[in-house]
């Protein structure tokens, strides 16, 4: 996969070049090899891509098909910061920054991952999850397998000649091949099944909030989503799933080592939570592998909360500093909201 991100990154290089090659390392019994997987389009600068657009991630190298683009406000905190219709994550409970952060339009898209290139790939691949339709008086965990949420700059676009060129069991569920459209427009369509998915799925899928900063080159980006609630003893709680992406935007390699959470609650309680590394692993974010990507779960005894935290990071010198965390907010939604999602064109 290192040896597919630095061919794509050499062509990228150069977007006067429309036609190279996309080649991959490709595994056979004992031995791999490098097999043609595409042809490189040039990216698009304006205007989104296509439900059944090729591409491979930008920064994790895996391939994949575009489903349905996502509008999403992104609230980064490197950029000047302004009090009108801004995300403000603090209060007088101690979240470290109580600056405004104005919201951006940006496009992300849902997209399903190539089951061959999981195993390769820095981010874990069940990230979505989301607690269904009460049976029995109790509400399942669900999760949905290979799926992402990808930014429109981390797109790289490609065409290829197989009709089923991502693996992936909802491929020919919810896409179909139609070579009939021209070589202007992705020659896979979108089924029914894809749009009554989506609807019936939205308040689960959906992106609406994406928080950023950046502390000595390294960014952290974080992406909320509201799961559901569940009847405990009397009580409701309510469960979010959060997804992280750390990333070294500098030269010298970081190693994440420890996690430091504040977590309040409407209900007025501040928890903290501290612990080594990540989801079990201190990852290490090199100039070759420069990015890690995971997803959490947290619940509250109240329908709205936030976080905010640190990333304990080392240096191969030793040098070590405190990463933020970007302040987010905790939102639930109303059972209308869940029962009645909006419309899908």
């Amino acid at each position: 996969m290192e040896i597919l991100r630095k061919i794509a990154s050499t062509i990228t290089h150069n977007r006067l070049l429309k036609a190279k090659l996309t080649t991959q390392w490709v595994q056979i019994s004992n031995y791999v090899r490098l097999a043609e997987v595409g042809r490189f389009e040039l990216p698009k600068i304006e205007g989104d891509y296509e439900a059944g657009q090729l591409f491979l991630h930008a920064v994790f190298g895996y391939r994949g098909v575009v489903l349905f683009p996502w509008v999403a406000r992104v609230y980064d905190r490197d950029y000047p910061h302004s009090s009108r219709h801004g995300s403000r994550v603090a209060d007088e409970n101690g979240a470290p920054d109580s600056r405004d952060v104005k919201g951006r339009e940006h496009t992300f898209y849902q997209v399903l991952i190539d089951a061959r290139d999981c195993p390769y790939i820095r981010a874990q691949t069940e990230a979505v999850t989301f607690l269904g339709s009460p049976e029995g008086g109790c509400r399942s965990l669900y999760a949905i397998p290979g799926l992402d949420y990808v930014s429109h700059q981390d797109i790289w676009p490609y065409t290829s000649s197989e009709k089923q060129p991502v693996f992936h069991e909802l491929f020919d569920k919810f896409l179909y091949y139609n070579p009939s459209r021209g070589s202007k427009y992705p020659p896979f369509l979108p089924q029914e099944t894809l749009k009554a998915w989506q609807k019936k799925n939205h308040p689960w899928l959906e992106l609406s909030d994406v928080h950023k900063e950046t502390t000595e080159n390294i960014r952290v980006t974080v992406i909320p989503f509201y799961m559901g609630s569940r009847d405990n003893q009397a009580q409701v709680v309510y469960w979010w799933r959060y997804c992280i992406r750390i990333e070294n935007l500098g030269e010298p390699s970081v190693q994440l080592r420890e996690r430091h959470w504040r977590i309040f609650s409407l209900s007025g309680t501040l928890e903290t939570v501290r612990g080594r590394g990540v989801v079990g692993q201190e990852p290490v974010l090199s100039k070759t592998l420069p990015a890690f990507q995971y997803s959490s779960h947290v619940s509250l005894q109240a329908p709205s909360g936030h976080m905010w935290g640190t990333f304990r990071m080392e240096r191969e010198d030793g040098y070590t500093f405190d990463c933020r965390i970007p302040p987010f907010s905790l939102e639930s939604k109303s059972d209308d909201e869940l029962s009645n999602p909006p419309l899908v064109s």
